[in-house]
C-alpha cells in the first residue's frame, strides 16, 4: 500500500506541535549544577599517604600521562641492633589530563588505594599546557570523592574489618581485666584460707586437755 501524499510532512508537523506545547526546562550553569551520577568519571584524585612509589599506575597506563618522581630515604632501626631499612618518598606525582583517556586502568591497578574517580569535571584551561596537574591539585580532588556505597546487609563481613574488630575486642577485653580491682573477699583467717603460721581458729581447734575429753 502506497503512503498517503504528504503523511509524512503532517507526522513531523506533529511531532513539533507536541513540541511547542512542552515547558523548555533549562539547565541554568553555572549557577546551578548538575546532578552527576554516582560513578561518573570526572577527574583522579590522589591520596598520597597511600602511595609506595611502585610505579604500577604510571607502567599500566596506555597514554603515558602519568609522570612521578621519588627519591629513597634510610629508615633507622625501630629497636636497638635492628636493620636500618629504605623506602622510597613521593617527590612527584602529575596527571596530563590532555592526554588521559578516562580509562580508568591506573585506578584498577592501584594495589594501596592512592588513586580514586572524582565527580570533579571544571578543569577546564585555555592553555593545554595547563592540564597537566600536579599532587597538590590532585590531593585538593581527593576530598571530592563520594563515599563508597554500603555493603550489602546479607553480604559476608571483610576478612580486613573483621581482623580488626576481633583485636580490638581483644584489647577492649585486656584492658577491662587490668582496671578489674582483686577480690578481698578471702581476707586473712576467713573465707577457707588458714591465718599465718599454720595455726587454727579457736573454733575449729580440739578440746582442751582436761575438758570434754575421756576421763
Amino acid at each position: 500500500m502506497s503512503p498517503i501524499p504528504g503523511s509524512g510532512l503532517a507526522k513531523g508537523l506533529a511531532v513539533t506541535l507536541r513540541t511547542m506545547t512542552k515547558k523548555t526546562v533549562t539547565a541554568q550553569y553555572p549557577d546551578v549544577q548538575p546532578e552527576l551520577p554516582p560513578r561518573s568519571r570526572g577527574v583522579i584524585g590522589l591520596f598520597e599517604e597511600n602511595c609506595t612509589v611502585c610505579m604500577l599506575c604510571a607502567r599500566e597506563c596506555p597514554d603515558w600521562c602519568i609522570y612521578i618522581d621519588s627519591h629513597k630515604e634510610t629508615v633507622p632501626a625501630a629497636v636497638p641492633g635492628g636493620r636500618e631499612r629504605s623506602r622510597n618518598v613521593l617527590d612527584r606525582f602529575a596527571i596530563d589530563f590532555s592526554l588521559c583517556m578516562y580509562c580508568g586502568i591506573c585506578i584498577e591497578v592501584c594495589p594501596f588505594d592512592a588513586l580514586f574517580w572524582s565527580p570533579e569535571f571544571e578543569y577546564a584551561e585555555t592553555d593545554i599546557r595547563e592540564l597537566t596537574h600536579e599532587r597538590d591539585k590532585l590531593r585538593e580532588w581527593m576530598w571530592t570523592v563520594p563515599a563508597p556505597p554500603a555493603l550489602d546487609p546479607g553480604a559476608e563481613e571483610p576478612k580486613e574489618i573483621g581482623a580488626a574488630r576481633k583485636t580490638a575486642e581483644k584489647l577492649a577485653a585486656a584492658e577491662a581485666d587490668a582496671s578489674t580491682p582483686p577480690d578481698t573477699s578471702t581476707a586473712t583467717g576467713t573465707g577457707g584460707v588458714p591465718p599465718a603460721g599454720g595455726e587454727r581458729p579457736a573454733e575449729e581447734s580440739g578440746p582442751a586437755s582436761g575438758q570434754g575429753g575421756p576421763a
